[in-house]
């Protein structure tokens, strides 16, 4: 430690350190090392910079900390705790225990200030990327001169792990792409792995691959304060994202300082007692003294200023443009504008693809939702994601409400997550839906965060044809199913697309991914007892037969299959009900009567679903499915041949009620 520090400089930064060894230490499970390394920078970052309002955690107007190395949780733990947040010591005491609010990893939702939910490297830094593309579009789409009503940074602490992984490349090359100058990177540069040196496998000058991306880049040592300060106040006025190598000491103050084995595992009482000796510590675990409460308390009275001088800006803006005040204050409550949903679905007749009614869905609703903000890795005119009048966005034109990503499905998830966490914005994405593979470690955040995030997942089927089976989803509807929190709907036509929009953006809790096909498809006749507003319920009865003898289940391009089936089985005296399931989640939403109604347990039913049957098993008695890769050739000869025809529809029905 420098020693020109004050006296209460140093408290604190050791209160930090030992507030994080102790709580590791007690639960015998966690990460020390990082905490005791980045402590320095931390605090500095916390006390000097971080605009935030201990007693509102979800100030809008608040700066964001994302603790991208998320295995440090107990960092911000104890920045949480000792800055005045919602955080009793009793809950440091039980970190890492059940039902405490300081699980292993940050979750967001679980802990008052936590922003992102982190731990998978790299998706924290990733996910930032979103938050400050959603300041920079809020602050262009809603400032005047004069006038400032959105202006904040978005800093994030990050390790080595960070940025080896993919996303943090995808994400940030996006960055500077598109000049997000108030994103400000503190990487922990402590040159140690779980394996050991990281230069066993990092070997690349990092911070020139940022320089390539278009960033501004700076190297401090982490134990001198003032060249912390100095580096983030650089950050602060450069005109490109920034990053701070902050070079470390993992485990310092220690007696594993440097070592890889202060990594992921508690010190033991032997060395966290050398270590109190060795920071000049003489208190108990989990004792704080009073002048280091007082000193970072003063960050609760310095939040409510902060946050009182925003409100009076705000009045003022609301007198000078009280409509532009009114349409910011919903927007950031998340609060979807009145729609009349019966008038915006578009008409449909004929054949059309569903990624193609999804688009003229979105050209209807892009005019009344200006939340509303798409984008495509590099497949707009595949996955029809850009509605009409969607602008481009780019540094030149930050009010453009469409995003192109590139080929990045692996950023561009966890930028979408960012995106609606801010709030003020209902983005959407599309791609492939095979390529959601690659995305997929991003939806399994949406849900685990309950982020409203749309996933536009287009060429749904074997009917993507030509491009065989490397294109071909075929384990993909029930391994996205199988995600807890995540809305799988596969509409069958053009207005069962129209309600699946309404599905997902009606849905706040939660993502929703839309699959969609690639061919067209028939728009389907329906009576008045069986309507397409029936996705809204999940699954409905498309088509009915007096004294049915059996049930066909489908979705998505099987629904019209199932229906030429029905019409051959009544030909041979045989009726059956058919019922479109587009969205089993919601479906399983529903109250027990009504789902019995739909799918009543005493008909023998056939499910019929060209992916795999895997799940089925749910709902049907047996299962036309495809549980094997396809071939390429056109769609129509790999549904043939692959045993998707209503005569093979027929004879599985027929078996079934043998």
């Amino acid at each position: 430690m420098s020693t020109t520090l004050g006296v209460i400089e140093t408290q604190a930064i050791t209160a930090i350190r030992m507030l994080a060894a102790d709580a590791v230490e007690q639960a015998k499970s966690g990460h020390p090392g990082m905490p005791l390394g980045m402590a320095p920078a931390a605090y500095v970052l916390w006390s000097d910079f971080l605009r935030h309002n201990p007693l509102n955690p979800h100030w809008p107007d608040r700066d964001r900390f994302v603790l991208s190395a998320g295995h440090g949780s107990m960092l911000l733990y104890a920045l949480l705790h000792l800055t005045g947040y919602d955080l009793p010591m009793d809950e440091l005491k039980r970190f890492r225990q059940w039902g405490s609010k300081t699980p292993g990893h940050p979750e967001y939702g679980h802990t008052a200030g936590v922003e992102v939910t982190t731990g998978p490297l790299g998706q924290g830094i990733s996910t930032a990327v979103g938050l400050a593309l959603a300041e920079r579009k809020l602050a262009a789409e809603f400032n005047r001169e004069g006038h400032t009503v959105v202006d904040h940074y978005t800093y994030v602490l990050a390790s080595d792990g960070d940025l080896m992984e993919g996303v943090s490349g995808e994400a940030c090359s996006l960055a500077g792409h598109w000049g997000l100058s108030k994103l400000i990177v503190l990487w922990d540069d402590n040159h140690i792995s779980i394996d050991g040196q990281t230069e066993l496998s990092f070997g690349e000058e990092v911070l020139e691959r940022y320089r390539a991306y278009g960033w501004h880049t700076q190297r401090v040592d982490g134990e001198d304060l003032s060249a912390v300060r100095s580096a983030i106040r650089a950050a602060q006025v450069d005109a490109r994202p920034s990053i701070i190598a902050v070079r470390t000491v993992i485990g310092a103050g220690s007696p594993k300082a440097g070592s890889h084995k202060v990594h992921g595992e508690p010190l033991g009482p032997e060395a966290l007692a050398a270590t109190r000796e060795n920071l000049n510590w003489p208190h108990p675990p989990f004792e704080i003294p009073l002048e280091v409460y007082a000193h970072f308390r003063e960050a609760v009275a310095r939040g409510q200023r902060l946050e009182a001088d925003w409100k009076a800006r705000l009045e003022r803006y609301a007198k000078a443009y009280p409509a532009e005040a009114r349409e910011l204050e919903r927007r950031l409550k998340g609060e979807l504008p009145p729609l009349d949903w019966e008038q915006l679905i578009p008409s449909f007749s004929g054949k059309i693809a569903t990624r193609a009614a999804s688009g003229k869905v979105l050209d209807a609703l892009a005019p009344a939702l200006p939340e509303l903000l798409g984008g495509s890795a590099d497949l707009t005119p595949s996955n029809n994601t850009q509605a009409q009048g969607m602008q481009s966005f780019s540094r030149e034109n930050p009010t453009g409400r469409y995003l192109h990503y590139g080929v990045r499905e692996h950023g561009m998830g966890a930028i979408l997550n960012g995106l609606n966490l801010h709030g003020g914005y209902r983005a959407y994405g599309g791609t492939f839906f095979v390529f959601s593979d690659y995305m997929r470690p991003a939806i399994r955040l949406a849900a685990l965060m309950g982020t409203p995030t749309v996933f536009v997942l287009t060429h749904d089927s074997i009917a993507i044809g030509e491009d065989g089976p490397t294109h071909q989803p075929i384990e993909h509807l029930a391994s996205l199913r199988a995600m807890p929190g995540l809305w799988v709907v596969r509409p069958a036509d053009a207005l069962e697309t129209a309600y699946a929009w309404r599905l997902a953006l009606e849905r706040q809790n939660g993502p929703t991914a839309l699959v969609l096909t690639r061919q067209a498809l028939p728009v389907l006749e329906r009576s008045s007892l069986a309507p397409a507003e029936g996705t809204l319920k999940g699954g409905y009865v498309l088509s009915e037969r007096p004294d049915a003898k059996a049930i066909l289940v489908a979705t998505g391009s099987e629904v019209a299959l199932v229906l030429e089936a029905q019409q051959q089985l009544l030909a041979e005296g045989v009726p059956v009900r058919v019922v479109s399931l587009p969205c089993w989640e919601a479906f399983e939403a529903q109250p027990r009567e009504y789902r019995e109604s739909v799918l009543p347990k005493h008909l023998p039913t056939l499910a019929v679903e060209a992916g795999s049957s895997f799940g089925w098993e749910r709902y049907a008695d047996a299962v036309l499915g495809l549980d094997h890769f396809g071939a390429s050739a056109p769609y129509p000869a790999v549904y043939e041949n692959l045993g998707f025809r209503p005569g093979a529809v027929v004879r599985a029905v027929l078996e079934l009620l043998q």
